[in-house]
């Protein structure tokens, strides 16, 4: 997303009555956005809303890692492996401002452990799950290397004896480690962002809108309600998408397609503020296996610690919050893993959670659901002239390879060509985003000398926002950029910014998806009304307004998110904090 004069694709359901799109995306996650931006990219016009914000559900509470599946290759899904990893590699060449190499390692204990229940379950026999062990993921890894050899852009797999500094950090009883590669992204939803703004550009007649709910498909009308005002209104289409992921079943009611095709389990994460941890993790992720087999991982999320997940299925999408008994089981895993370092609740500053939108299974067990997505046609029926395209499962890393098998669909359907790929495409800040930390420090400086901002600012912004941060920082200096008093790595014109620009409509857009100050944990009771007042102030809220606004997220984030709501503020006119920076540009592709 750039600080040009592009066109914003970003509109209110006011402003769309009556108008006729080739395609309407219902559903503006990860993988309607990515479909939104292939279409676009072939001269579609389409239309994409969502019912709540871009990447409020599942997109928004991820593990925040773009993987390929180590654990997929035990249940045989080997080509959903290799897609993975192809996509991940894809993804630290397209997005390298947000999405950047992440080492791992597997703490292993016995040689032959697991054997027999992973080639059990590799050949479709149900079995209660035991550590794996040298062997076992040995085997994996080398697996894992040759379905991951396309556009490869990491090192191999190597296992050594455990090291000295990793024997204090683990049980007594790890005696090697596996180490691999994997990646993470920083900011999911402002990637998806990213995309519908270089969805407008490459087809100004496509255009976004959120907080708007579809109530109806009838012929080749859509009733949207903008859920703002109350206000209703009609647009029309020759395709539709349903990409509402988890919510798949429930929306085909409203646009007349078959249901019972996806099924969820959610994903409880944890962010913790333990610098201990994070100090021994030196910037891996440790991917372990909890007493009961589930497999989990933690590892550094910037200056906190990432810690997840549960996997527990559920019937409503909207109903889904971190349990108490959640937390204090991912604790109960982590005194288990490190037992030399002590966890408590107040060490828990936010929580998430996310539906995975699985197809249907009578799986057993959740973890053994497969995690492929496919995508299905209804045709018209007696209530749609229309044929409905639906999006069944998914998940980050593949969303690309999915919207690009989706978008072929649409295609078929409009008797339409492909006329270009998405597979080499940057995204926003990553086209002309250098990939090493050389490349980094001249754009860095490049910002220092041209737009008059200090090099903590400068690098800060370049964090964010990759190669657009040099025509950001320009219009911020231009606007004062003053340093928020109470979160000084943000400046009160870059909120304006992301309120005027991103389509912010309440406060919680702002706070949980287009910062990152709610998931680490930053957020204070002072931090909200100062948001509340930038935030009013750009967009026209009155006095009420933004009371309203602060303690609805006030309540969001103490309520469903267990935030730590930290009660001292920086002082007045601190400096910018670059803390966020350091880590993500000083992460090069590894050789």
């Amino acid at each position: 997303m750039s600080g040009g004069a592009a066109p914003s694709p970003h509109v209110r359901p006011a402003a769309l009555a009556g108008r006729h799109f080739t395609c309407v995306i219902v559903g503006a996650g990860i993988n309607g956005v990515g479909v939104f931006r292939d279409l676009s990219l072939q001269g579609v016009d389409c239309l994409i809303v969502d019912k709540a914000d871009f990447a409020a559900g599942a997109s928004s509470a991820p593990s925040r890692m773009i993987h390929g599946g180590l654990r997929y290759l035990e249940n045989g899904a080997f080509s959903l492996v290799a897609e993975a990893t192809r996509e991940r590699n894809l993804l630290l060449r397209n997005a390298p401002h947000l999405v950047r190499p992440l080492e791992t390692v597997v703490p292993l204990s016995s040689p032959f452990g697991g054997l027999l229940s992973s080639m059990l379950r590799f050949f479709g026999v149900s079995m209660a799950p035991s550590n794996r062990g040298l062997f076992v993921v040995a085997l994996g890894l080398r697996l894992y290397d040759l379905l991951g050899r396309r556009r490869r852009v990491m090192p191999k797999h190597r296992i050594a004896r455990v090291s000295t500094n990793d024997g204090a950090l683990f049980r007594p009883t790890v005696r090697w480690t596996a180490t691999y590669f994997d990646a993470w992204i920083s900011h999911p939803e402002w990637l998806i962002l990213e995309l519908i703004a270089d969805a407008g550009i490459d087809q100004p007649r496509s255009v976004a809108t959120n907080h708007c709910k579809v109530t109806a498909l009838g012929g080749k009308a859509l009733t949207l309600r903008d859920e703002l005002t109350g206000e209703q209104v009609q647009v029309t289409a020759d395709v539709v998408v349903n990409a509402t992921g988890a919510w798949l079943d429930h929306s085909a009611a409203a646009l007349g397609g078959a249901g019972e095709r996806v099924m969820g389990t959610k994903g409880s994460h944890l962010v913790l503020d333990h610098p201990a941890l994070h100090r021994q993790l030196e910037g891996r992720m440790v991917y372990f296996e909890a007493p009961d087999g589930r497999v989990c991982i933690v590892y550094p999320f910037l200056d906190r610690v990432l810690v997840g997940s549960t996997d527990i299925p559920i019937d409503d999408p909207d109903q889904v919050v971190t349990e108490m008994a959640e937390i204090d089981y991912l604790l109960d895993v982590m005194r288990e893993v490190f037992p030399q370092l002590a966890f408590a609740r107040d060490d828990v500053v936010y929580t998430y959670v996310g539906v995975r939108p699985l197809a249907r299974s009578d799986a057993d067990k959740p973890g053994t659901i497969s995690r492929d997505h496919s995508v299905v046609i209804d045709p018209p029926n007696a209530m749609r002239e229309v044929p409905l395209v639906c999006l069944v499962g998914g998940k980050w890393s593949t969303f690309r390879s999915l919207a690009e098998q989706a978008t072929d669909e649409v295609l078929r359907l409009l008797g339409q060509p492909r006329t270009r790929s998405t597979e080499a495409l940057a995204i926003g800040g990553g086209m002309n985003f250098p990939i090493d930390p050389s490349g980094v420090d001249r754009l860095v400086a490049h910002i220092v000398l041209t737009r008059g901002v200090s090099r903590r600012r400068a690098a800060a912004l370049v964090g964010r926002y990759g190669a657009s941060a040099s025509e950001l920082a320009a219009r911020f200096a231009a606007a004062g950029d003053v340093p928020l008093r109470h979160a000084p790595g943000y400046s009160s014109a870059e909120i304006a910014y992301l309120c005027r620009n991103s389509a912010v409509h309440h406060l919680d857009d702002l706070v949980m998806r287009r910062t990152l100050l709610a998931i680490r944990g930053q957020v204070t009771d002072a931090l909200l009304a100062e948001l509340g007042d930038v935030a009013g102030h750009t967009l026209g809220w009155d006095a009420a307004r933004r009371r309203h606004e602060v303690q609805t997220c006030a309540a969001t984030l103490r309520e469903r998110h267990f935030a730590r709501m930290a009660a001292s503020p920086a002082p007045a006119g601190a400096p910018f904090d670059a803390s966020l920076t350091v880590e993500l540009i000083s992460s090069p592709l590894p050789t």
